[in-house]
């Protein structure tokens, strides 16, 4: 009888677990703790929606000093990103997760006790750098310990938190700005929450694993087997640390490629400008421009401050019902898919937005619920069909000997472009109007879906190494649009 390869006897024994709730308790456990990260990623970034305008009252703030508070974060998440991903290769996934939980909470500590803008902006930048590690890790960190078949849907929990973390921020925002709302400082308040879920993540990532993957390359794989005998059925450890060895390059275990060597390989080249590319797609539907600002489109549509204040949590509640209903979804539909199915919603929701805001003239009554409700479908096609899906397949699509250093990279312009946004939002609704800014959206989005169409590999069904191989070899790119098993 033919000895059967590591690969084929990792998936003959995905079904021997004798009991395979007890694994997925440890995994869900795992990853609830590692997605604190998420929730502080959608908390530190949407919470800014409501405690902008206290804020510029207390402080005096001008549009461009709102769009520097604003962006500060997003600037300092580009350079947390790419700082996360080298720190995660070389110091390990665990520890870096706990160090920015440290980030997390000296950030927002900054940020509460600020006497004035420049403070605040160093807050803001410190969170900056947690967010951005986060984004970066702690994706990578789910998808090296899921086991292949349900890494869609492991990975995916990262993004619900995050759209958790956003609603918790409307939602915190909202009451307190209720209760409060008269009180100088309000916005303090709402800043100093996210202090709570930091010491949570120091404290659970304290208690959790390695990443199995990385104990690997740095040639640790009796750690890696002992790590993963707590997450998998009897037998398939041994297996699966068996593949990735067998999938490892000459001197992987060593250390990782450097960015200079992947710009030299035509292969890697493109898997990385393939990455980046979604990494920006994402930014360029203007999800995150409506999450900061979504407060100042529903006060511009027609709502009055504290009615746009309370609307506001209807997109956040939309984005947690859309991601959970992701989550069922994301290893069933191939990635490609969903990104083309999510990009048509949302590209037309844009273009309904510009003439729905263009046709309803400033005044009528019916102009602020039209606008709310295609906001509404705008961050619920987003999240249902691409916030997940974008960060699954950047936490899958790069081989091992690169992975930190290249999602790193993509993310890092992921956080450059979202930092633009921000920054130059107000100005364009100021100079555009609603209908205009609306309208320059549609037309990214449209490009978009060509470069998707044309760019974007399928990842679904394999395992991260099959992927690697595949594209090392370039066979992944020669099938872009291979179905998933």
């Amino acid at each position: 009888m033919p000895a059967r390869s590591p690969r084929a006897l990792a998936r003959s024994t995905a079904a021997d677990d004798a009991d395979p709730g007890r694994t997925r308790r440890r995994l869900g456990m795992i990853a609830l703790v590692a997605t604190l990260g998420g929730l502080l990623f959608g908390y530190d970034t949407g919470v800014i929606n409501g405690a902008l305008r206290p804020m510029s009252a207390e402080l005096g703030l001008t549009a461009l000093t709102e769009g520097v508070v604003t962006s500060s974060l997003l600037f300092g998440a580009a350079v947390g990103a790419v700082l996360g991903g080298r720190v995660s290769d070389a110091r390990g996934r665990r520890p870096t997760i706990i160090g920015l939980s440290c980030l997390f909470f000296a950030g927002s500590a900054l940020c509460v006790l600020a006497p004035g803008v420049q403070v605040v902006v160093a807050g803001r930048v410190l969170l900056g750098l947690a967010v951005g590690g986060a984004s970066t890790v702690v994706p990578v960190f789910l998808a090296e310990i899921a086991p292949y078949e349900i890494r869609g849907s492991l990975a995916g929990r990262n993004e619900v938190m995050i759209v958790i973390g956003q609603l918790a921020a409307f939602v915190v925002n909202a009451v307190i700005g209720t209760v409060w709302g008269e009180h100088a400082g309000v916005w303090r308040i709402m800043l100093a929450v996210s202090a709570l879920p930091a010491v949570a993540l120091f404290l659970g990532m304290s208690r959790a694993p390695e990443s199995p993957r990385w104990l690997v390359a740095r040639g640790r794989a009796d750690e890696a087997i002992a790590v993963l005998r707590r997450m998998r059925p009897p037998g398939r450890a041994e297996s699966e640390v068996a593949e990735i060895l067998a999938s490892s390059r000459p001197g992987e275990a060593e250390g990782t490629t450097g960015l200079r060597a992947i710009l030299a390989s035509p292969m890697l080249r493109r898997i990385l400008l393939v990455g980046t590319g979604v990494a920006v797609a994402q930014q360029l539907t203007g999800i995150n421009s409506i999450m900061y600002y979504g407060q100042t489109i529903l006060v511009e549509a027609g709502f009055d401050e504290h009615a746009a204040l309370i609307a506001n949590v209807a997109p956040g509640v939309i984005a947690v019902a859309g991601g959970f209903v992701a989550l069922a979804t994301v290893d069933r539909i191939d990635r490609r898919r969903t990104f083309l199915i999510g990009l048509t919603l949302t590209t037309l929701s844009h273009l309904l937005l510009a003439i729905s805001a263009g046709l309803l003239p400033v005044g009528s009554p019916a102009r602020p619920y039209v606008v709310l409700a295609l906001v509404v479908l705008f961050v619920g096609s987003m999240q249902t069909f691409l916030n997940i899906a974008v960060w699954v397949y950047l936490s899958e699509i790069f081989p091992l000997r690169i992975r930190g250093i290249a999602i790193g990279v993509a993310v890092c312009c992921h956080w450059i472009t979202n930092a633009l946004l921000g920054l130059f939002f107000p100005t364009l609704v100021a100079a555009l109007g609603i209908t205009g800014t609306f309208w320059l959206f549609g037309a990214m989005g449209a490009l978009v879906i060509v470069f998707v169409a044309t760019q974007v590999p399928e990842t679904r069904g394999r395992t991260l190494e099959e992927i690697g191989d595949g594209i090392e070899s370039g066979e992944i790119f020669a099938r872009r649009g291979i179905a998933g098993r």
